[in-house]
């Protein structure tokens, strides 16, 4: 997640473009969770801008969020007027500042798939109360409801090897990895020791570019209505496109008065892919699709 702590990354600029979590996600790992009332002590790792430990702090009495971005942090702190809610910058592999047995439940959203986890089980072993509990989220790949063609030219602009185009060169190179091929498999590889853990659920939902039909929210919890300005800012907050960017600093966007970046050549494509979207013209951003995300949720117990 080295591309998060750069100087380049605007962590404002994440916060903005990034999809939220819905009621029913919580609910879900609320519900796992069984509190009977609003006490103990979350810890919330690779929190970013402290999105989930807003969200949760009504459940406990005192929400640590980490995250190993010290821009993240910052944006977090700047944005959360809790007082029950602190911020530091760590990651899960080292939480030597936390005492044993002293944390009720751990979440991660969408930042699971980056934890080295021959360091992290047994820190997180360590700090979790017995029967304490462990939920952690994420998201794969959006795709455009009944636009197979589209979606098709974003996942080769993300994935393809080598050029997308004559002198353009796609993203694959610039995913951290294995982290984007965990997230991409929705965590499947990544199992709690049962010897330290019991009662693991999975909840998966998978995508594929051809979806024509919305599905039923309870089962793809991560789905939204967006336009494609919105798709357009969200692509740029990828870690791949950040490092496709650093290794080409003389490469402008059009907003920036450049020729065009990746982003911008990406989105031409996608517009040109469906004659209502192209027939907008310059108003193509305010052209509006049903999205949906490929989901995972990993729940387990500490014994």
């Amino acid at each position: 997640m080295s591309l998060f702590a750069k100087a380049t990354f605007s962590a404002a600029g994440y916060a903005a473009a990034r999809p939220s979590y819905p009621p029913s996600l919580f609910k879900t790992v609320l519900s796992y969770h069984k509190a009977q009332s609003t006490s103990g002590v979350l810890l919330d790792i690779g929190c970013g801008h402290g999105l989930i430990a807003r969200a949760l702090s009504s459940h406990f009495t005192q929400v640590l969020g980490i995250d190993t971005s010290p821009g993240m942090v910052r944006q977090a702190t700047s944005t959360t007027h809790d007082s029950k809610i602190t911020f530091r910058h760590a990651g899960a592999e080292d939480l030597s500042f936390l005492p044993d047995k002293s944390v009720d439940m751990v979440v991660a959203g969408q930042s699971a798939h980056w934890f080295n986890y021959d360091e992290a089980w047994p820190e997180l072993s360590r700090v979790l109360k017995p029967g304490g509990s462990l939920a952690f989220w994420g998201y794969k790949d959006n795709v455009l409801i009944g636009h197979e063609k589209a979606n098709t030219i974003f996942d080769r602009f993300c994935y393809a090897d080598g050029e997308v185009e004559p002198g353009v060169e796609s993203m694959n190179a610039y995913w951290e990895q294995p982290g984007r091929s965990k997230v991409r498999h929705l965590l499947r590889e990544v199992e709690p020791p049962i010897t330290e853990w019991k009662d693991i659920h999975r909840i998966l939902y998978d995508v594929t570019p051809g979806c024509e039909e919305l599905p039923d929210p309870e089962t793809a919890w991560m789905q939204k209505r967006i336009n494609l300005g919105q798709l357009e800012a969200y692509v740029r907050t990828f870690s791949a496109f950040q490092g496709w960017r650093d290794a080409r600093p003389q490469v402008r966007s059009r907003a920036e008065g450049g020729a065009g970046d990746l982003v911008d050549i990406l989105m031409d494509r996608i517009v040109s892919s469906e004659p209502q979207w192209k027939r907008l013209g310059d108003g193509w951003r305010d052209a509006e699709a049903d999205t949906v995300w490929g989901t995972y949720i990993l729940m387990a117990t500490r014994r």
